[in-house]
């Protein structure tokens, strides 16, 4: 169960401003009365993206040496951490970049800005950490969904009023914590 809350509460807070929450925000707008295939176009891409990077950080386990595992997952949370530092943006024609259904829009455009984003990074890291690949999954994309969920039902009414800047230091602070913790316990957080 541990895997399964730290991914949440990594990807949750990792989220928090994040350039696909910032998507839902600006898909919310758009699609005001469709918020289901929404929220079923973030599930799906979000599952697919997480379960991708998850694959590749189990089989990144199992090529790495146990005594290099530490100090990489230490360094990758801290590169996440300072990483997360940096806020995002989402441009516009992103949400046009799919078919003409909502849900299929939601997908893909959730699908694409997540390749190479910082949640599905601490997607394959968490994933190299912990040696419980559903968990980690189920983890980061509850995690994703308990920050982009309310955003699609409470629109631009809740962007307005979040502190995103202290909440983006306390994700960047978690992650820079996670690694510190690897770092320092090594073996006994790193499996």
């Amino acid at each position: 169960m541990e895997a399964f809350f730290v991914s949440t509460g990594a990807v949750f807070l990792g989220e928090i401003g994040d350039k696909t929450q910032l998507l839902a925000l600006l898909l919310a707008s758009r699609f005001p009365h469709r918020p289901w295939a929404l929220i079923a176009g973030i599930l799906v891409a979000t599952v697919f993206n997480h379960a991708l990077a998850g694959i590749a950080g189990q089989w990144l386990r199992g090529l790495l040496d146990p005594a290099w595992l530490p100090w990489i997952v230490g360094f990758s949370f801290i590169a996440v951490g300072l990483w997360a530092l940096k806020p995002d943006t989402v441009e516009e024609g992103e949400a046009q970049r799919a078919g003409h259904s909502v849900f299929w829009i939601t997908t893909v455009c959730f699908f694409l800005a997540e390749i190479g984003d910082k949640t599905q990074i601490a997607t394959t890291v968490l994933a190299v950490k912990y040696d419980a690949l559903l968990q980690v999954v189920a983890g980061t994309t509850t995690g994703m969904l308990l920050a982009d969920v309310p955003v699609v039902f409470l629109g631009a009414a809740l962007a307005a009023k979040l502190p995103l800047k202290p909440i983006r230091f306390a994700a960047a602070g978690l992650f820079v914590v996670l690694g510190v913790l690897t770092l320092v316990f090594g073996r006994s957080l790193a499996g």
